[in-house]
């Protein structure tokens, strides 16, 4: 029923502008022969199968098949584009978030290498916990680049997929353009992941650092603890 009235709807409206366009097309005196040139631009097509109609509209081109599989092949690729601004951008975004937090958190975890053996236990108790709460960050940070850039993969892929259709259905220029996209949001990308891998790499240093200081402090302790043993205690009988 609904497939029924969507047909009738679009004849309604086949029959109302053909009655629009003859009543304003009548001419007074014309030549037999005029009337094998008339051509009627109110009408450009009418579609009907599966429930679509296309509605009439005035055609100012030739609208081809190919026209209009290069028109629809254009608008993927302005779509596509724009999701890949946009999970460009939100990368980035994530990545430079990312990167700033574990700067901090290097930073947090200096001063206390620096200030290790001279805090008191509820001065160290702070720290760490303020520590603690750092690298939590950094984990949320790292999961917030993950789920970002399996989107911004994905985008890559869809734009890589447009270009493709709209060079093999004539839109050359619309390739072009998305490929180009494609290369400046990769550059863009790879720069920013420069910057965390950096991060990651003095973070790693950080904690190698953070091992030996604790060995060195610890083994100082010892060594103190050492000293203070009475010396009664160490002499032979």
């Amino acid at each position: 029923m609904a497939a029924l009235r969507r047909v009738t709807t679009c004849f309604r409206l086949l029959r109302s502008s053909a009655r629009v366009l003859f009543s304003s097309r009548k001419p007074a005196v014309h030549k037999a022969g005029k009337w094998t040139n008339v051509v009627y631009p109110g009408i450009a097509s009418l579609t009907v199968g599966y429930g679509l109609c296309a509605v009439p509209f005035r055609q100012v081109e030739n609208l081809s098949h190919d026209s209009l599989i290069r028109r629809a092949a254009s608008l993927v690729t302005d779509s596509s584009s724009s999701f890949l601004s946009q999970t460009t951008l939100a990368l980035i975004d994530a990545i430079m978030e990312y990167s700033k937090s574990v700067h901090t958190l290097i930073a947090l975890q200096r001063r206390y290498l620096d200030s290790l053996g001279k805090l008191t236990p509820a001065e160290e108790d702070t720290i760490w916990q303020v520590i603690i709460g750092q690298r939590s960050e950094v984990s949320d940070k790292r999961d917030e680049c993950m789920r970002f850039e399996l989107n911004w993969v994905n985008a890559v892929k869809l734009c890589e997929t447009a270009a493709e259709a709209a060079y093999i259905s004539g839109a050359e220029h619309a390739s072009i353009t998305v490929r180009t996209n494609i290369q400046v949001a990769q550059s863009q990308v790879e720069e920013a992941q420069k910057l965390s891998v950096d991060a990651d790499a003095k973070l790693a240093e950080t904690k190698v650092m953070e091992v030996e200081r604790v060995s060195q402090y610890v083994a100082s302790l010892e060594k103190s603890d050492e000293d203070e043993v009475p010396e009664a205690y160490l002499r032979e009988d």
